[in-house]
Order: C-alpha cells, then structure tokens, then sequence
C-alpha cells in the first residue's frame, strides 16, 4: 500500500524519484474543500518518503493548472463565515506546508493559473509554464482582499511596483511575459513542457539531495520567517472582505453572468 493511498482528492504517481501530484477538479481543477483537507499532511509525507526526490505539480489535461477557489461557492459562503474562514486557514496552511516541504517542488503549469493556482504554482521552488497560459491573482475582482498568499509573494518575484499593478487590477500576465519580468522560472511551447520540466526533475533527483535539499531551505529560509510573520493578518483582511456589499454584489453577479456594481461598501 502507497503513502498516498490515502489522499483520495489527489492523483499521483511516480517514476526515478520524482512524484508527481496532479490537481483534477472538473474543467478547471478548482482547489476543492478535499484538496485541501489531502494538502493538510501531505507535504508531511513527502518529507518522510525517503524514495522521493523531486516533487513535481501539475494541473489535469490542457486548460488549467487550477483556477483557484471554486467560484461556485461564493453565494454558498456568504451565509456560512465559518466554513469561508476555516477554507481561509486552510489555504493559508497549505502554502505553509509548501514552504516547509524539504525536497524541490517544480509547478508545471500546464494552463492558465489564478488566484490560489497561481499562489500554490508560485511558491514552488520552479516555475515552467506553457507559452500561452494566463497567471493572476483577481482577487479583487471578486470584493476580495488578495489575503492567501499572493500579496507576499508577488512582491518578492517582481518587486512592489509590478506587482502592485497586478494585484490591484487582477489582470492576469501571459506566461511568456511572466517568465520575461522573473514571475516564473520560464515558459516553453506546449510541447516542450515535459522536457523541460522533466529534465530538471530528472537531473535534481540524480544529484547530491543533502546540498540540493539545504540549498532549498537557505534560500527560503527569509520568505519563510515572512509568511510566518504576516499570513494571519493577511488571512484576517481577507476575512474581513468576506463581509463587504461589493464581494456579495461580486458572487451574485457571477451566478447571473453580469458585470458586478462595485459601490466600495
């Protein structure tokens, strides 16, 4: 029986020390309440699986990486602030979870990443994404306060300015752009993903995991002690948005498929 048998809202596999984890959620691979029930220990195992090298996350099919937060449930929450604090922490505890993962964690962004995708996919350690896919964090968009992570690492990719501009619009960035300003690693053509991210995968799992491991931690050792230092104001703020009219007036015009009437209440 596999560690990861028990993870029944992920898919995995694995081959030469590398593990591959997949999110498959529908079309878009929204990050469900399951996912991040399976996210609570999972990177635990991983640091205790002594066959796995390399971790590699991936999105199912060709569209999405993940689309973030299932939007669906927005109205759902507005009258359950309990259930959208609890999701709120857990997103908050998945990232950390992330940074405290030993081994190298590659995002193949297979397609387009938003919101909590694109927070899980840029935390990872290497970032490659095919040419065309779209990255962003529309918070925003939605009455809501980019509290889950993306306001820290933003800045810490791109600077202050960029990403102020990014996450004050929610406009998303095409990969080959994101790759350019030093969002990500680098974005490749559709069909060169695999090489690529496989390659290194291939290459940090035959290499001297003690060094390669240590050399992970040094270097995230700062941002660390940062999300430790601001994750729960920032989950706090978004909670705090949670409440507004203009994030209620946001989830009832999704559900109608109109433009939201944002009154700054």
């Amino acid at each position: 029986m596999s560690a990861y048998d028990r993870y029944k809202h992920l898919k995995f596999s694995s081959r030469s020390g590398v593990l591959t984890i997949t999110l498959e959620s529908g079309s878009t691979n929204a990050v469900t309440a399951g996912m991040h029930e399976d996210f609570k220990t999972l990177f635990t195992t991983i640091n205790q699986d002594s066959d796995t090298k390399v971790v590699v996350i991936t999105g199912a099919g060709e569209r999405a990486f993940s689309a973030g937060g299932d939007v669906n449930d927005m109205v759902k929450l507005l009258s359950e602030p309990m259930v959208a604090a609890h999701s709120m922490r857990e997103a908050g505890d998945m990232l950390y979870g992330l940074l405290r993962l030993e081994k190298p964690i590659i995002a193949r962004i297979n397609g387009h990443a938003i919101g909590l995708g694109a927070t899980l996919a840029l935390f990872c350690d290497l970032t490659y994404a095919v040419e065309t896919a779209k990255i962003g964090d529309p918070h925003v968009a939605v009455g809501y306060t980019a509290g889950d992570g993306g306001a820290l690492i933003w800045p810490q990719l791109i600077g202050y300015q960029r990403a102020r501009e990014y996450l004050l619009t929610g406009d998303p960035i095409i990969a080959r752009e994101a790759a350019e300003i030093g969002l990500i690693t680098r974005a490749v053509k559709a069909d060169k993903l695999d090489e690529t991210v496989y390659g290194i995968a291939d290459r940090l799992a035959s290499g001297a995991s003690f060094a390669i491991n240590s050399t992970k931690q040094a270097i995230n050792m700062v941002l660390r002690r940062q999300f430790e230092a601001v994750i729960e104001a920032h989950n706090g703020l978004e909670l705090m948005s949670h409440f507004t009219a203009d994030h209620a007036e946001a989830a009832h015009a999704f559900l109608e498929k109109r433009k939201p009437n944002f009154t700054g209440k």
